[in-house]
This record gives C-alpha cells, structure tokens and sequence, in this order.
C-alpha cells in the first residue's frame, strides 16, 4: 500500500514538473521582454526631453521609465553580470545626456553615438538569454523603432546593430515594418476585438514610421512631411501596451 503511495505521488509531481518549467520559463521570458521595452522607453523619454524644449514631465517619464527598467533588472534572478553593467551604463547615459545644457552645442556631437551603443549593447545582452524564443518581439520591434523615428526627428540617424543584420537591433523600418505586418496578420481580429484596435492603431502608426526615410541621409521624411514624434511616440506606447495585455 506504502509502495502504490509512493509511485502515486512521483507520478503526480511527474505531472506537475512540465507545468511549473513552462511557468519558469514564460516569467523570464516576460522579463527578458519588458526589458527590452522599458529600455527603449526610457530612451524615447530622453529624447522627448531634449527635443521638446526639456520640459520637467518628459525627464520625470525617463525617470519613472528607468525604475521600471531598475525593477525588472534586479527582480530578475537569472541576469547575467554583463546584462547588469550594461544596464548601469545604459542609465548613465542617458541621465548624462539629460544634463546637457540647454543649446544644442551643449551635446557633444559624438554622444548620440554613445546613446546608441549603450541601448543596442543592453539589448543585445538581454535577447542572449532569450534564447530561441523570439515570438513576443513585437512590442519590443515598435518601441526600437519609435526610438530610431525619435532620433532622426530630434538628434540625428540612431546607429542600429549593423553587425546583426537578421535581429530587430540591425533592422530599421524597411525590414521592421513588414516583420511586425506578419506578426499582426497572424493574428486573429474576428475574434477578438483587441486584436482589432491594435491592428488599427499600428495601421495608423506605421504610415510615420515607413515615412522615416533611414535610406537617406538628408533626414528629411519620404513625403517631406514634417516628423511627428510626439505622435509617434504615444502611438507606439499605446500599441505595446495593448499588446501586452493581450498576452496568455
């Protein structure tokens, strides 16, 4: 009897064990991609700062956007100690570039180089301990290219991750655009009216964004529209958020 007790029990925690690797395993996932997005946040907040005449709600954004980063970081038990320096330099830099002064000499004209480095070498560190599993990118995708759409309006090119040519950090909106189309269309809005607004919104957010022009030099827009990065900006935000909500 002691014996039947005993195999009932190992076949019951053989029962659990996948449930609670496949839990693990979707928490650190979610921690992996919320910090690729807060990281891209926070980023956009500086350059809203800077570029919109340092108004004290955008530094607070970035502020607030970097203790979401700071808790996501140190909550996770299983970041590298690489991926953690990275995240101090990350916010080093941008709380230096907040306190340049207010003319645009100011800045040094090498240091949106640095900005971009020190987001692309954290996210880089971050989708290492990804792994393969890469299908919640999304999020991520829209807020990398609300930045590179920022810096072009306010700074200047954003320097991508040329030698990652097949990730979203070497990718600007010529490959990014149709890559976040296929994952949208992947998704079923007859049945869910969620997935209905978020396809509305991107529809709407991806006309400026495939405006952006990164082929050219001139930074000027496609259409020679003025940039909108304060829309951009907000839809983007909205459009993550969104698609977060809709996660299992």
């Amino acid at each position: 009897m002691r014996h039947c007790k005993w195999i009932w029990t190992l076949a019951l925690l053989a029962s659990w064990f996948p449930a609670l690797l496949n839990s693990a395993q979707a928490q650190s996932f979610t921690a992996l991609e919320s910090m690729q997005i807060h990281a891209n946040r926070a980023t956009s907040s500086f350059l809203l700062y800077r570029g919109e005449g340092f108004q004290k709600a955008h530094l607070a954004r970035m502020e607030s956007d970097l203790q979401a980063l700071n808790a996501t970081v140190t909550g996770f038990s299983g970041a590298s100690n690489e991926l953690r320096e990275l995240h101090q330099i990350l916010q080093a830099t941008l709380r230096e570039g907040a306190g340049f002064g207010y003319e645009e000499d100011d800045m040094p004209w090498g240091w949106p180089l640095q900005m971009s480095k020190a987001l692309r070498d954290f996210l880089t560190a971050v989708r290492s301990q990804q792994g393969a599993d890469f299908r919640a990118e999304l999020p991520a995708k829209v807020e990398y290219l609300a930045v590179q759409y920022l810096s072009r309006a306010y700074v200047g090119s954003f320097e991508i991750a040329r030698e990652q040519p097949d990730t979203y950090l070497g990718q600007d909106e010529r490959r990014l655009v149709p890559s976040i189309d296929e994952q949208l269309a992947a998704l079923d809005a007859k049945s869910n009216p969620a997935v209905a607004k978020l396809k509305t919104r991107w529809d709407f957010l991806k006309v400026a964004l495939e405006d952006m022009n990164s082929g050219n030099n001139s930074f000027n827009t496609a259409s020679g529209r003025a940039f909108a990065p304060i829309m951009v900006d907000r839809h983007a935000r909205s459009l993550s958020e969104q698609w977060m909500a809709l996660a299992p």
